[in-house]
């Protein structure tokens, strides 16, 4: 009995080994793969199968991704074709780019056809069977050993976290930093009486909260600095939230005590009234007093730190594929991708595949916290690598896998995945938003796309602009990344309306030209405080103008005449203030408003005027108004708009 291969069949029929596959699987028949071999019989069935599906023909399938190319070839009509009909349908997109099931759906069903979304349910196992082989492997109790600790340096800003370091590292970064505020995540290894400690320094304004919230998911003890002569402020609050969070143990640095107004007993009741209380105060919260700028106090805090590690029983399996954390990650213009990332178990070496988050690569070169290159990285060692395909987000995990081949699958895999996830998440927030402002016709959006140097530095301007949103003004993040601000940049802008706001970056030359040439406004910073005013400017400058009364006289009717042809003329008497022509009148009885409306004339004698003074007679006719009386009172006011105040 002749057998036939799987690949072979689907050759015959023009479809591809997968959809074969799949038939073949429908039909309850146990094949392995494309190369596996089918009885005549159960070819017959399947070829009856395919030929029963295909009367169906006005159904297609989209090979590939869900591009522009690849619909205009499922569907046998020119790219430009494709892309006109998408226009129409309000949507812009390049022959590269991809559009949603959703939108693909409706061009299919205007040419007559019906879209199959395929089998997405293979491309899942088959990702989960690569995941599988990257999965974090199990550490029994004899390969673990002792590792040193990962600290994170947390507090207010300007409560001196930085300084604080600086005395411990013994070398100098505050004065490079702009505007003596850390801008991004840093990890730098000290010794301590022949231990070696990892301390990351995370931003203390409240806008890198996501940052210290990353800082506190790797980290074994925090460190809460608290200035003496300051106290508890709102971001100490939200550093202790994140330490209470991440369950890990806090140990509270007194700063500045050699500062006049120091009072280190008034910083320990607001911690109590946060829940903490320290050791000399009847509490299990370690407090040490201390001075960065004098350097008094960092050994005791450093003897403190050794001690709570020693409780903490840290240790770590160096035996094994790395395992570790993107700490920051940026786009380097002369080395490409760079990652800082703290290992948390295995040893990473130069030369290992890797894998952190979407993006894969093999390491070109590490870098340790004293610019040294290494070729291996234990537990608890914070290295700069290079040789990544992409800038991975903070806080990805990073992981060394088998190969090559596996790093660029699971990659390419995620990649795929987050482009879909991305495409349907659009869709759904851009339905959501015309609901939105349907039921709210007079919110107005501020779009902004926001480069910045590193990915940390996007996510937490993102943030805090974000927060800046109202009632009447709604600030919309359409776009954030890392890197120069470049010519797409620009034109994305254009198309959308938005100004670009670029945080320790700049444009382009070409970039700048296009700016120009487009009119779009972009604005680059070094501190993010001066970006929020900005927005805060720019909102201000689209809220609605408020306008408000303003009162500018007084007039009392004493006579009351009727004149055929003009109407009613009243003759009055200025009590206060002034009366204007052209401003507008409240008519007042017994105390009730019973007309507002405008002045027709204002005489004095038989002169027009333009205003009569306190203490003056005149005659005033008002339009359309006539049912006035004698004792009635005229209120004169006029109508001025106020600056508006975001909330």
């Amino acid at each position: 009995m002749n057998k036939t291969r799987v690949y072979q069949i689907a050759e015959e029929v023009g479809m591809s080994n997968k959809d074969i596959l799949a038939k073949v699987k429908e039909l309850g028949i146990e094949v392995e793969n494309e190369k596996s071999e089918l009885e005549e019989e159960d070819i017959e069935l399947l070829l009856d199968l395919i030929k029963e599906e295909s009367g169906n023909s006005n159904v297609i399938t989209v090979e590939g991704s869900l591009t522009v190319q690849n619909l205009s070839d499922a569907l046998g009509k020119s790219v430009n074709e494709v892309i006109m009909k998408l226009m129409k349908m309000g949507t812009m997109a390049s022959i590269n780019q991809e559009v949603s099931f959703e939108i693909a759906s409706l061009v299919a069903s205007d040419y007559g056809f019906e879209l199959s979304e395929g089998n997405d349910k293979d491309d899942e196992e088959e990702l989960e069977a690569i995941d599988a082989l990257i999965e974090i492997e199990e550490d029994s109790e004899e390969d673990l050993v002792k590792r040193p600790p990962v600290v994170t340096v947390m507090g207010h800003v300007d409560h001196g976290k930085t300084s604080l370091l600086d005395a411990i590292r013994q070398t100098n970064v505050t004065s490079s930093e702009a505007g003596g505020i850390t801008q991004h995540i840093g990890a730098s290894e000290v010794m301590v009486n022949g231990e070696k400690v990892v301390f990351l320094d995370t931003p203390g304004h409240e806008a890198f909260t996501s940052m210290r919230a990353r800082g506190a998911q790797v980290t074994d003890m925090a460190i809460l600095v608290v200035a003496a002569d300051d106290g508890i402020m709102p971001q100490t609050i939200e550093a202790i939230n994140h330490a209470k969070a991440a369950n890990v143990p806090l140990i509270i640095a007194i700063n500045k005590i050699d500062k006049p107004g120091a009072n280190p007993d008034r910083v320990k009741q607001e911690l109590a009234d946060q829940g903490l209380l320290v050791e000399d105060w009847g509490g299990d919260v370690i407090s040490v007093p201390v001075s960065a700028l004098k350097r008094e106090g960092i050994d005791t805090l450093l003897e403190m730190v050794l001690l709570v590690a020693e409780m903490e029983e840290l240790k770590a399996n160096p035996n094994k594929r790395a395992v570790g954390t993107v700490i920051e990650a940026e786009l380097d213009k002369g080395r490409g991708p760079v990652a800082t990332i703290l290992v948390q178990g295995g040893t990473l070496k130069v030369g290992d595949p890797i894998v952190a988050g979407v993006a894969s690569g093999k390491i070109r070169a590490m870098i340790n916290s004293k610019g040294k290159r290494v070729k291996t990285a234990g537990p608890s060692t914070a290295v700069e690598i290079l040789g990544l395909s992409e800038v991975p987000q903070g806080g990805d995990q990073v992981v060394a896998v088998p190969n090559d081949k596996v790093a660029r699958i699971i990659s390419e895999k995620r990649q795929q995945m987050a482009r879909e996830e991305m495409l349907k998440s659009n869709q759904r927030m851009s339905l959501d938003d015309f609901f939105s402002q349907m039921g709210d016709a007079d919110v107005k959006d501020l779009n902004i796309v926001i480069k910045a140097d590193v990915q940390g530095s996007v996510q937490a301007v993102k943030q805090s602009l974000e927060k800046l949103s109202n009632d009447e003004v709604a600030v919309r993040v359409i776009h954030g990344g890392v890197g120069a601000i470049t010519e797409s940049d620009i034109m994305l802008a254009t198309a959308s309306n938005a100004i670009i706001i670029g945080f320790n970056v700049r444009p382009v030359p070409s970039a700048e030209m296009l700016a120009k040439k487009e009119g779009v406004d972009v604005r680059t910073y070094t501190i993010i405080y001066k970006a929020i005013e900005d927005v805060q400017a720019a909102m201000t400058g689209m809220l609605d103008p408020e306008y408000r009364d303003e009162d500018t006289g007084k007039a009392e009717i004493r006579e009351v005449y009727k004149i055929s042809g003009v109407g009613t003329v009243s003759g009055c008497y200025v009590t206060s203030g002034k009366i204007f022509r052209n401003g507008k009148v409240r008519i007042v009885r017994d105390g009730i408003i019973i007309h507002e409306g405008e002045i027709q004339a204002l005489k004095r004698f038989k002169d027009d005027v333009k205003e009569v003074n306190n203490g003056y007679e005149c005659g005033m006719s008002f339009v359309n108004y006539n049912d006035i009386k004698v004792g009635d009172i005229v209120e004169s006011y006029i109508t001025k708009e106020v600056e508006r105040k975001l909330k």
